[in-house]
């Protein structure tokens, strides 16, 4: 029943953001905080985004995550690899927060067990982070995109977060989905990603 209930909720998603043409990113939950604050935000987890946590950060821990950013990326390339150390502290902070800290990598690992998540659950939870990065001025060379998902005949719908590099609008996927918990998420082309790009 728990795979079944995946399966639909990925082709709801995919179906809607499809619908949409693209242009304006569909959570499954209306209640999803969409312009998130240090001092309230949500996540995801249990699959499908079936629960949601309300998180409130200290100023310690937002500030913490400001300095991934200090001084400013020189290069896109450069602010690519802060989004993933922050997306990651980001995890680390949150998972200690929420009960999802144990939360393993892929959907079958830690298939059943509380807290664990999916690729609707990262990509929701990773676009959050970034677009609280982005409203707090903390991106200098990227804009938050709206989330993509991928088909094949041989694998399930995949879903991931999304950024655009401003100057030559290039689109690159963040995803976390492959990763345990708190471990830095894999930044690349979209287009490589949508291929069915896969790290293992």
């Amino acid at each position: 029943m728990q795979a079944i209930k995946i399966l639909k909720t990925l082709v709801f998603v995919s179906a809607a953001g499809f619908a949409l043409n693209c242009h304006a990113d569909v959570f499954v939950r209306e209640d999803i905080i969409t312009d998130p604050d240090p001092v309230q935000f949500n996540i995801c987890y249990d699959h499908g985004c079936a629960n949601l946590a309300w998180v409130k950060l200290s100023a310690e821990q937002w500030q913490r995550l400001r300095s991934e950013f200090a001084p400013p990326a020189a290069t896109p390339s450069e602010e690519r690899g802060q989004i993933r150390t922050a997306v990651a502290l980001f995890e680390t902070i949150v998972g200690a927060m929420t009960g999802t800290a144990s939360d393993k990598g892929g959907n079958w690992r830690g298939f059943g067990l509380p807290g664990q998540m999916d690729c609707i659950d990262e990509s929701t939870n990773t676009t959050i982070y970034l677009r609280m990065l982005q409203k707090y001025g903390l991106l200098r060379w990227h804009s938050v995109a709206d989330r993509a998902t991928r088909w094949s005949l041989f694998s399930w719908p995949h879903t991931t977060a999304v950024i655009e590099e401003r100057a030559s609008r290039r689109l690159w996927a963040v995803d976390s989905w492959f990763l345990d918990n708190g471990e830095p998420p894999f930044v690349l082309p979209l287009e490589i990603w949508r291929d069915g790009w896969k790290p293992f």
